[in-house]
């Protein structure tokens, strides 16, 4: 079923009527991080190229939950998919890092954005996949940041479980 771009950004509960779909496509949708599936059990094809998905980690385990016959994903285009044609703070090695956790997360996976996940790939993801994760501070604490500053402290601030850094 292509939905690509048709305003799905309105409402997907009518694919809960479609149990037995097997593709679908909602690129161009304007999606963000509130996207919603129904339970898809037969869904081997998803695309969400060029949508407004941030959160990659609650966005993966909701399609765990809902898509487990799930073999093809394509992220392209959204702030979750790094890459460095289109923002100047990603590399090649961000991408790297980005599959190895899509493929911990969705270990069914035999192609991400458009390229074959290879046996070397899905080897990484079982050993290194878990501490892929990209770690976000609080808007809040980078707000406070913007604010503030850097120089109260003298220290840099590094990531940690969400907190602020020690001079916000």
């Amino acid at each position: 079923m292509n939905l690509a771009p048709q305003g799905a950004e309105r409402s997907l509960e009518g694919l809960s009527a479609f149990r037995s779909l097997e593709e679908l496509i909602l690129d161009n949708n304007q999606l963000g991080d509130d996207l919603v599936l129904p339970e898809l059990p037969r869904l081997h094809t998803l695309t969400l190229n060029k949508n407004r998905i941030t959160d990659l980690e609650y966005l993966l385990d909701h399609l765990a939950e809902v898509t487990p016959a799930l073999e093809y994903v394509s992220l392209l285009g959204n702030v979750a998919c790094p890459n460095e044609l289109v923002s100047l703070e990603k590399d090649e090695e961000d991408y790297k890092r980005y599959r190895c956790f899509v493929l911990y997360k969705l270990p069914n996976l035999k192609f991400l954005d458009a390229q074959k996940v290879t046996r070397q790939e899905r080897e990484e993801a079982l050993v290194r996949g878990a501490f892929m994760k990209v770690v976000k501070p609080k808007v809040s604490c980078l707000l406070a940041v913007l604010h503030k500053g850097f120089t109260s402290h003298g220290s840099a601030y590094t990531p940690g479980h969400g907190e602020c850094p020690p001079s916000v």
